[in-house]
């Protein structure tokens, strides 16, 4: 199998070169010519900005797995990041997109990265699936859009294509749960607000585990939320996190706090959350690694 990547020096494109190769596929990483090649043998250019790809490498791909994006927590969201967070999505969807529909011999399977964000906020009383229309907020529209730039390639018969919407990524390499470590080992954690914002989130290490069920399984189509089937409260993670580290957690964050701190995007990331189940995942059979927070977290801590 050969198998193209988008966003492969991301936590979540490095992670699923490595699961992929380890298995013995053939991968191949689209990268920006910005990007540095020293280390990476099999590579193709490609800049969505200036409209830049080859074609004729692209031909006879199994799989392209699109994870570029900027990142959302990297900064606050000014007028002008924001913009960048949407076309970074956006821009570069269509535009591959577009590129793949045009090959005699487009990939059989086409896996997009989406996220969570899609939904909205809500509450630990609702539960969100596949099925649930589009929440208000920033992230919602840009998941609308992103999902959507897909729409040549979605209409080819050649192509399978699946939106995996991401859940908050748990790992010891990077995200928030590495931000977080330093403070909690002190003893210094806390909730955020009052805690009772719901936090779906997925293990990095099941991330390409479900990709490679996805890629195998012909009925895999369309949305698909890769979130652990147990999403939790900020108040219930913090709990289970202290436990892990064996620390208190005593000194909680005030929404106010967190909104002067990160502005628009400490509000929708820290203070607002939905609790979204993997329906599909779950009725095509897959068996999660990680099913609950406390067996991720024990995994990540060592």
């Amino acid at each position: 199998m050969k198998i193209a990547i988008t966003g492969s020096t991301g936590l979540v494109g490095e992670a699923a070169v490595v699961y992929f190769q380890r298995n013995g596929v053939q991968v191949t990483r689209l990268i920006r010519p910005t990007t540095k090649m020293a280390n990476y043998q099999d590579v193709i250019t490609w800049d969505y900005q200036k409209k830049v790809i080859d074609l004729k490498r692209l031909e006879g791909f199994d799989v392209v797995i699109h994870l570029a994006g900027a990142n959302i927590a990297d900064q606050r969201w000014t007028p002008e990041y924001k913009e960048i967070i949407r076309r970074s999505r956006v821009d570069s969807t269509q535009f591959l997109c577009d590129a793949l529909a045009k090959l005699r011999h487009p990939p059989k399977v086409f896996l997009c990265a989406s996220a969570v964000g899609y939904y909205g906020d809500g509450s630990a009383e609702v539960e969100f699936n596949e099925h649930t229309p589009r929440g208000k907020g920033f992230l919602g529209e840009v998941c609308h859009q992103w999902e959507q730039a897909a729409a040549a390639l979605e209409s080819s018969p050649k192509t399978r294509v699946v939106y995996m919407r991401l859940g908050a990524i748990l790992s010891s390499k990077g995200g928030a749960l590495v931000k977080m470590m330093p403070i909690f080992k002190l003893g210094l954690g806390g909730n955020i607000g009052n805690g009772q914002q719901m936090f779906s989130w997925i293990a990095l290490d099941e991330i390409p585990r479900i990709m490679d069920y996805l890629i195998q399984n012909p009925l895999a189509k369309g949305v698909v939320n890769l979130t652990a089937p147990q999403a939790v409260t900020n108040a219930e993670f913090t709990k289970v996190l202290g436990r892990v580290l064996h620390r208190p957690v005593i000194l909680p964050l005030p929404a106010f706090a967190a909104k002067i701190m990160f502005g628009e995007m400490g509000e929708a990331l820290l203070l607002g959350g939905a609790k979204v189940a993997p329906q599909k995942l779950i009725g095509l059979g897959y068996t999660f690694q990680y099913p609950d927070i406390e067996t991720a977290l024990k995994n990540l801590i060592v």
